[in-house]
């Protein structure tokens, strides 16, 4: 729910969205799924609106911003030119998804950001920043190792899948040292994603207990000559330059430019007509029936209480969504639907109708009347191997609604 109590700076919390992580989960957490007419792919972004609408609907955001990877090189390439070159170009099909996930935040009434030159991280992190300064709060929903290092002082992350924040404890307890000390561990111990070299030898457990001990990386660079292990002394001593490289190529630039300010940041509270043709445009029939739910919900509570944001108590679709999960995206998604509404309803689909014979081979979920899911457990293709029930398309007719 989106609080518009107070206007006042020093209580702000802004929230910055991974974008491009929401982009790549999505395509990889979904089946090939096409939009009605055209047939263009659209399953990366059905699932980049299933999870905004389920994080609107979570959080409680009155200024948020979705930030993008901009398309070609960023300053790191001039750093050194192998950066990211060891990437395969992104799959055929996710490429014409890029620019309608880019309509699909302007739909939502979103602000978006990008830079030619910057990645996403450095934008984030340009954010909070500003916003430290101002004595505000950022929230950045991503779970990437590379933000890390902007954890504290008043800037947390949120794991979009979990719905679980990150804090300092949290990074130390997973990478064995604070967020302040991220960057000179990913210096030492490198990233094969990116293609940052690192220190040969040196991984991440490694890293972490040089670091621990000798407190930084130029202390340790310093000071490798009295390391006692033979081959690890003799690749810090080698590869110090290198080290140092990784260092300019892991810390995210926290004074890239920002094309919008930070007091723009506000987002609306109500479901758009916008957003619905967008929705229904792409054949999202399952995620139209959401967004009228919440605005009716939303329509509801502000002739007696003011209005609602997007997510807000709903009340039934204006038309049946039943749905099939095929991927744990969709699962999720539910479970926290079944979890928030305390009270759920569900069937059995077995095999046989007799007690002791019978075989578990799905579930049937609904929280509100009309609106229900299928979770298909143990069914089975014709030549007896186990599939899932057929997906967007199997039927020759791209059915993306059908996936949630």
């Amino acid at each position: 729910m989106i609080d518009t109590s107070t206007d006042s700076a020093a209580a702000r919390t802004y929230y910055l969205i991974d974008g491009s992580g929401y982009i790549f989960r999505a395509y990889h957490a979904l089946p090939m799924m096409t939009r009605p007419g055209d047939k263009a792919p659209v399953n990366a972004v059905y699932g980049f609106c299933a999870m905004l609408m389920k994080l609107l609907a979570d959080l409680d955001a009155s200024h948020l911003a979705v930030v993008f990877d901009a398309s070609g090189d960023s300053f790191r390439n001039r750093i050194y030119p192998d950066y990211k070159a060891n990437r395969a170009d992104p799959p055929e099909a996710l490429v014409p998804q890029f620019p309608m996930i880019r309509e699909a935040t302007v739909a939502f009434g979103l602000p978006s950001v990008e830079v030619p030159g910057y990645e996403a991280d450095d934008l984030i992190a340009a954010y909070c920043k500003l916003a430290r300064a101002e004595g505000s709060k950022a929230v950045v929903v991503s779970s990437d190792k590379d933000l890390m290092q902007l954890v504290g002082d008043g800037v947390t992350l949120l794991d979009p899948i979990k719905n679980a924040p990150i804090d300092v404890a949290e990074v130390e307890a997973k990478f064995g040292v604070p967020p302040d000390k991220m960057v000179d561990l990913q210096a030492l111990a490198g990233d094969s994603t990116d293609n940052v070299p690192g220190v040969p030898g040196i991984g991440v457990k490694t890293a972490a207990q040089l670091i621990n001990d000798y407190g930084d990386l130029d202390t340790l660079l310093d000071r490798a000559a009295t390391i006692k292990q033979p081959k690890r002394r003799q690749s810090l001593i080698a590869h110090a330059d290198q080290a140092r490289l990784s260092r300019q190529l892991v810390r995210l630039d926290a004074d890239a430019p920002v094309p919008l300010p930070l007091d723009t940041l506000a987002v609306g509270s109500a479901v758009s007509e916008t957003l619905i043709d967008f929705l229904r445009a792409n054949g999202f029939r399952s995620l139209v029936a959401r967004a009228e739910a919440q605005r009716a919900g939303s329509h509801a509570a502000g002739e007696s209480h003011g209005a609602e944001p997007v997510g807000g108590s709903a009340t039934a679709a204006k038309e049946p969504c039943y749905e099939l999960i095929q991927s744990e995206t969709a699962l999720q998604f539910w479970v926290d639907r079944c979890s928030a509404a305390g009270v759920v309803a569900f069937d059995t689909e077995t095999d046989s109708l007799t007690p002791a014979a019978a075989r578990l081979v799905g579930l049937s979920l609904s929280v509100t009347p009309h609106e229900a899911c299928y979770i298909p457990l143990a069914h089975t293709a014709p030549s007896g191997g186990p599939t899932l029930l057929p997906g967007p398309g199997a039927s020759g007719e791209g059915a993306p609604e059908e996936e949630a």
